[in-house]
């Protein structure tokens, strides 16, 4: 069987599993619907559109500057945005999945596994220092409005913390050639031994310690460059906050869809919150950890329960349908470009 018919059966599984685990979300949601302004509700579209644009601007605009996607459009990288976001959708992996087949597509479009990787780790790295500014400037609105308490500060300090601190960690990691290349033993054998005990005639070894050792060279020979051109990082850098702000609004939308008022920075900590608990949930997309977290922490910061779970459960479900719906359609159609080209090569 082809590559591109494993790669459709698969993703028609977790496809499946993704409506499975969401269902409870997409019928409430329904039956919200009578009492939703439906004018603000479509704002929902255009604003997870301009939320991808803003996030394939992060990885666009810092590929260009290293001189590669020269011939592809923004609008492209925002439909590849879009397929990043499904396939982390359906693959519960902790965004694992989408710096795979992320890198998979760029390597179509000329840019090395190490570079695409690179890229992706600056759009998180911006996307948690935007974050953290962000988080420290709303705990100072809330602060000043007295609607501050003592979990609030909490839970604000453990977000800056977990930011910091994984950032910090990838810096220390990547800053360091010698470093990189234990690591990258460490990662090969690693693999080599998990697929040896799957496979039950001797192929080989899946990772060859080379390949492995000059992908992580291409990463900290990018990351030594940046070090001496950081203005480079200006544009990812103003696109992750536009990327922040984008993704909190949509929630934001969706409550004043049903007539409720947040405050924004309240709602912006909770988003954040919910986002950062639900990396490690083992549900496709966080279904049911994310809203979970989301509901409690509004509810903890003063907002009435049945305003809490309205807003949250039609926000998940109409942003979850949107990525399904618009994210299936585009990824199918690059496994059908690409797939073809991968049937007889090794990925």
């Amino acid at each position: 069987m082809s590559f591109r018919s494993w790669a459709t059966i698969i993703t028609f599984i977790l496809l499946a599993l993704v409506v499975f685990f969401g269902w409870n979300q997409i019928t409430l949601a329904w039956r919200l619907l009578g009492s939703v302004n439906l004018w603000i509700w479509a704002l929902l579209i255009p604003f997870q559109l301009a939320s991808y644009y803003a996030t394939s601007g992060i990885i666009f605009s810092y590929l260009r500057s290293k001189g590669n996607l020269q011939q592809t459009t923004h609008r492209q990288m925002t439909r590849i945005a879009l397929e990043l976001n499904f396939v982390n959708h359906i693959l519960p992996s902790g965004g694992a999945a989408g710096f795979s087949y992320l890198g998979w597509v760029l390597g179509r479009h000329g840019v090395s596994a190490g570079r695409a990787t690179m890229a992706q780790i600056i759009r998180f790295v911006l996307v948690y220092i935007s974050f953290v500014s962000i988080v420290i400037i709303a705990v100072i609105v809330l602060a000043l409005d007295h609607q501050i308490d003592r979990t609030i500060i909490v839970i604000s300090a453990l977000l800056v913390f977990v930011a910091t601190g994984g950032t910090t960690l990838i810096i220390y990691l990547v800053g360091n050639h010698k470093r990189l290349i234990t690591f990258s033993g460490v990662v090969t054998r690693a693999v080599n031994k998990v697929t040896a005990l799957f496979m039950r005639k001797n192929k080989g070894q899946i990772l060859k310690l080379e390949s492995v050792e000059k992908f992580f060279t291409d990463i900290h020979t990018d990351y030594l460059e940046i070090r001496r051109e950081k203005k480079i990082l200006i544009r990812p850098l103003a696109w992750s906050i536009v990327t922040n702000l984008l993704d909190a609004s949509l929630i934001l939308i969706a409550f004043l869809s049903l007539g409720f008022w947040i405050n924004p920075a309240t709602l912006f900590i909770a988003f954040g919150v919910a986002s950062i608990i639900s990396i490690f949930s083992a549900s496709p997309g966080g279904a049911g950890v994310y809203e979970a977290i989301m509901i409690a922490f509004l509810v903890s910061a003063g907002v009435e329960p049945d305003r809490a779970i309205a807003g949250t459960l039609l926000a998940r479900a109409t942003l979850l349908v949107g990525t399904i719906l618009f994210g299936y359609i585009f990824y199918q159609l690059t496994i059908n470009k690409y797939g073809k080209a991968t049937d007889s090569t090794n990925i």
